[in-house]
């Protein structure tokens, strides 16, 4: 990281030199801008680069700290298991030991029912005799004695079964938790590995970003030392034009000493130099255009490129499908070795295999998942050969377009050599031109200097004679004439000394891009040459890749004749093997049913007694249901009575609300009247707050004289009016009493309902019997159950233990055949050194044609192979 620093520090100091060279030019002001464009570029690449390298980091820690999350869980889920592993065998411990207890348990109900039996007939005995003897009071006390320490024995047994299901519970309960825990700690352990998934694709995903970035910047890096060779070859440029201006202004200066209109020169070298400018503008903006044709070929040839890599991708995809077509050819070969070998075990253990039944169908049923592998994979082996062929088909046609590109190449190249000779045509007619312009301007610049002498010669002589006005008249039209020549021949030699320069420049410029042509020339040389090369090499790769496409089918066919013949073997041994297993299955059958008599006739046994305890408490049972029934019968009849005088009720209520809805019926005209009632009431109150007005303001004269008007009808209907409304409200509220009368009587009428249909009647104690029965059923079922569990595990233990000694004699037989095999090649290496030595062996007459073991192996040597 500090040498990257380092060299970006040195890019850095590079491009501020570069920038403070350019900084004064115009002329290279778009060129600055460019370099400042990919300065930046740069910068940014780089920053993100710097950003991405510690977001990897970052990525790299939370990948490691997941990486310990998850082997701690997978510790604890492994610490999970072994305690699962202990709890299941202290909950078979447990089983265990109520197993026992519930024998012991059997055990003192036979013996209390037996001496329950012998108390009776000796209680018998004692009503029908008269009186005991000694004896018999002992032997009764001894019984009495037993019977109460098998009582203590059974209640302790009971404890003991009691605890023993507690701690079950317990066990039971606490596996729950610790199979819960396990659970969630897998949970954890998928999801932490769901994140590490995520982390490494976003890390691949970040990896791949910086490498892209890296390659920009490398790109950048390139173009950024171009552009610096450009700036370079450009300040070049400059300084020697810099100089041949310098050359021309020195000219131009001794022009002017020569001759007063030099300036008009300089303006001309002035608009000159413009369209140089022009022109080298020109000149840069096809630089441009060229370097821009270079990178869409250079893109051309980097698709092309991926392309035959593509090819190549395809091609070892190819060549590692055979490779693993080949491995599993190998893998099948073996298994079937090793299916003849325990086909020739198989004969010869027949005998010996009657209780290794299960072990021969899961053989089978193992070879016959191997042969749906096979064929599985001979389908995918199909699809795979259907791939390839398309994949070869895609090959040609990219083929044929490398063609048809390289046709096009070879065309591109003829036209740049025919132009090449063109501009060479071109280069040889200008330097003839410029051959015979420059011995042109010699001739001029001889002339030109003779006239000059002449000049010189003229003013001596007009400073001589200046007298003689004839001669000078003369002299001027002579000097007049020679102005004009000399006028003639400046500009003549003027257009000469243009065309020059520019025939010079172009002189240059065709050099230039002839040089660039050569080159790019080359270039597409070498690049054709490597294409063709590569075309061959993918052709050559094409063939060999056919060949084993041949070789592949010819394996496929081999494999189809293996499978059938295989397919064949394995029918006749199943038919075989049923024939074995029928016989089997026919003695298992009545080995199974003469058990299964002997368990039923136990487990009837134990039922005979269980039942007869079951009917006691079932006794018990009927007597107190029966009691239950009576007082429930009794309570019904009491709410059957309660329902009786509360339906009276009811329609007691209902007929006064008939006729209070009745009475209630003109409540609308007693509203009315109430209403009217009201506005004259304000009236009335209105006219009393007048007349009060009146009395504190006096405004009648005769106030002290008695009225003889009075309105007693008004004070009456008032009356009325309260009275009216005092038994409304009376009314409604006896009507709103009685309705929560009714809600009350409802609520209990309903809640006698429930209690009524909660009540257990005859069809409760039929359905109890027939639980009860159903319960006898299921744990008949479930002990018969147990005890072909109990079967089949001893079975299993039989099973496994022939299985154990089955691999162990294979082991030794393996053992015993490696050895052997061993002995033979120590014997053979031996013979082979003594023949190599030339000592004479003593060999015992042997047939020349090959030999073979038990196995299949052959015995004959094989052939010296020769250097």
């Amino acid at each position: 990281l500090e040498t990257e620093e380092n060299v970006f520090e040195t890019l850095e100091k590079d491009f501020q030199e570069v920038l403070n060279e350019l900084m004064g030019d115009k002329s290279l002001e778009k060129f600055r801008a460019e370099y400042e464009k990919l300065h930046k570029a740069l910068k940014k690449s780089h920053e993100s680069e710097k950003r991405l390298m510690a977001k990897c980091r970052e990525l790299n820690a939370e990948i490691v700290s997941n990486s310990v999350k998850v082997a701690t869980a997978l510790k604890l889920s492994q610490e999970d298991q072994t305690t699962i592993t202990s709890l299941k065998k202290e909950i078979e411990k447990a089983w265990k030991m109520v197993d026992a207890a519930h024998e012991k348990e059997q055990r003192a109900k036979e013996t209390i029912h037996s001496l329950k039996q012998e108390i009776s007939n000796l209680t018998k005995l004692v009503e029908q005799g008269a009186g005991l003897s000694i004896g018999q009071e002992h032997g009764v006390n001894d019984l009495l004695k037993i019977k109460e320490d098998l009582t203590k024995e059974r209640d302790e047994l009971l404890t003991e079964v009691v605890n023993l299901r507690e701690s079950l519970t317990k066990a039971t309960a606490k596996q729950q938790e610790i199979e819960a825990l396990k659970e969630k700690s897998f949970e954890t352990i998928s999801q932490l590995q769901q994140d590490i998934q995520v982390r490494q694709n976003e890390c691949s995903r970040e990896t791949r970003r910086k490498e892209k970035l890296e390659k920009e910047v490398k790109q950048l890096q390139a173009d950024l030392d171009a552009k610096q060779s450009e700036i370079k070859s450009l300040n070049l440029q400059s300084q020697w034009s810099k100089e041949e201006q310098q050359r021309l202004e020195q000219q131009l200066r001794e022009q002017k000493i020569l001759n007063e209109r030099a300036t008009k020169e300089l303006e001309q070298m002035h608009v000159r130099n413009t369209k140089l400018q022009q022109e080298n503008e020109q000149n840069s903006l096809s630089m441009e255009q060229l370097a821009q044709e270079n990178q869409q070929r250079a893109t051309d040839l980097k698709v092309r490129e991926e392309e035959v890599n593509q090819m190549r991708q395809e091609i070892s995809k190819l060549t590692k499908m055979r490779e693993a077509t080949q491995r599993k050819l190998r893998q099948i070969e073996d298994q079937k070795v090793e299916v003849e070998q325990q086909r020739d075990m198989l004969k010869n253990q027949i005998a010996g295999m009657e209780r290794g039944k299960e072990f021969h169908l899961k053989q089978t049923e193992i070879d016959k998942k191997s042969i749906e592998e096979l064929m599985r994979e001979r389908d995918i082996l199909n699809k795979n050969m259907i791939k390839a062929a398309n994949a070869t088909q895609k090959q040609m046609s990219l083929v044929k377009l490398h063609e048809q590109s390289k046709k096009n190449l070879d065309q591109e190249i003829q036209n740049y050599k025919e132009e090449a000779q063109k501009q060479r045509k071109i280069i040889y007619q200008l330097e003839k031109e410029r051959d015979r312009y420059i011995n042109e301007a010699s001739d001029l610049t001889h002339k030109a200097r003779l006239v000059l002498q002449h000049m010189e010669d003229i003013k001596v002589r007009e400073m001589q004679i200046f007298d003689y006005k004839k001669k000078i008249a003369e002299g001027e039209t002579k000097l007049k004439q020679q102005q004009n020549l000399y006028e003639a021949v400046r500009s003549d030699r003027n257009l000469y000394s243009k065309n020059l320069i520019e025939a010079q420049d172009e002189i240059t410029e065709m050099k230039k891009k002839l040089k660039i042509m050569n080159h790019q020339i080359d270039q597409l040389k070498e690049e054709i040459n490597g294409k063709e090369t590569a075309l061959v090499k993918e052709h050559l790769e094409f063939q060999r890749v056919e060949k084993e496409k041949e070789a592949l089918k010819a394996e496929l066919q081999k494999m189809k004749q293996q499978a059938q013949e295989t397919k064949q073997f394995i029918d006749n041994q199943e038919a075989e093997e049923r024939k074995l297993l029928k016989i089997i299955a026919d003695a298992d059958a009545e080995r199974l049913r003469q058990k299964k008599v002997i368990s039923e006739r136990d487990i009837l046994g134990t039922q005979l007694v269980r039942r007869n305890d079951e009917l006691a408490l079932l006794y018990e049972k009927i007597k107190i249901q029966q009691s239950m029934l009576n007082k429930g019968e009794i309570q019904y009849n009491q709410r059957v009575e309660d329902i009786r005088l509360l339906k009276m009720e009811i329609k007691k209520l209902r007929r006064e609300k008939g006729i209070l809805a009745k009475t209630v019926a003109n409540v609308e005209d007693l509203r009315r009247e109430v209403y009217h009632m009201q506005r004259e009431l304000l009236k009335e109150r209105t006219r009393c707050r007048a007349l009060e007005e009146e009395l504190e303001n006096p405004m009648n004269v005769h106030r002290w004289r008695k009225l003889e008007a009075s309105d007693p009808s008004t004070y009456e209907l008032i009356q009325k009016i309260h009275t009216l409304q005092k038994r409304l409200i009376t009314k409604t509220e006896e009507v709103v009493e009685k309705e929560l009368l009714l809600q009350e009587k409802e609520k209990l009428y309903v809640e006698l309902k429930h209690i009524l249909a909660r009540q257990p009647g005859p069809e409760a104690a039929e359905q109890l019997q027939i639980y009860q029965q159903t319960l006898r059923d299921k744990t008949k079922q479930l002990k018969a159950l147990s005890s072909e569990l109990n079967m089949y595990e001893s079975q299993t233990q039989d099973y496994k233990y022939e299985i154990e000694r089955l691999a162990h004699e294979l082991q030794n037989v393996k053992k015993k055949y490696l050895t052997q095999k061993r002995k033979e090649q120590q014997s053979r290496e031996k013979e082979r050194s003594l023949a190599q030595v030339g000592q004479p062996l003593i060999q015992p007459q042997r047939s020349e044609g090959p030999r073979f073991t038990g196995g299949g192996f052959s015995l004959k040597q094989p052939g010296k192979i020769t250097a």
